[in-house]
């Protein structure tokens, strides 16, 4: 487990720091899309990812790696706005931002910590395809709760399907990071 939590703490922190200069570059910009936005948003990186993994094809050039940051940074938005967009003001400063980042990223650490625990890392068996394909169900399955605005009727909030997307993307970025290093 402490492995994971290096390597959880490596990722978040590359995440962290692109966030950081993109909010440093743009501001708060993001803080104008709605919640279902930001799904779409996630969306469009996700099915990226897959259709590379499917056809092996890359005609943009930039990396999956890239993509799997930008769904954590993009459910970290999805988070904020979800539960502290009332709150908060439409143009945020970078610190205000990064504390908000921070707090976010942490809970997403604590709940990965909790169910690394419960499922024995099973994770670290998966296909990195995999975790994409669990990334597009919960994508589905936010999409249809923003549909009932958000009332569920036994299952968990989408909230929750937010944090295993970040939690995927994070494990997905571990795996790739590796078979980088393996080469």
């Amino acid at each position: 487990m402490t492995q994971t939590s290096e390597q959880y703490s490596e990722v978040i922190r590359k995440c962290r720091e692109i966030f950081q200069k993109k909010t440093h570059d743009y501001g708060t910009a993001w803080r104008i899309l709605r919640l279902s936005s930001l799904t779409d948003q996630i969306f469009i990186k996700a099915q990226r990812i897959r259709t590379i993994q499917e056809t092996g094809e890359n005609k943009v050039g930039e990396e999956i790696a890239d993509e799997f940051v930008a769904i954590v940074n993009y459910c970290i938005m999805a988070l904020i706005q979800e539960k502290e967009s009332k709150e908060l003001a439409l143009e945020l400063t970078e610190e205000e931002a990064v504390k908000l980042y921070d707090s976010y990223s942490e809970r997403a650490r604590e709940l990965m910590e909790k169910k690394n625990h419960d499922y024995g890392e099973a994770w670290r068996d998966m296909r990195v395809s995999s975790l994409t394909d669990l990334i597009l169900m919960k994508l589905l399955r936010v999409k249809q709760i923003e549909d009932h605005q958000g009332k569920t009727l036994i299952s968990e909030g989408i909230d929750a399907n937010y944090y295993d997307m970040l939690n995927y993307a994070v494990f997905s970025l571990i795996h790739l990071g590796e078979a980088h290093e393996k080469n």
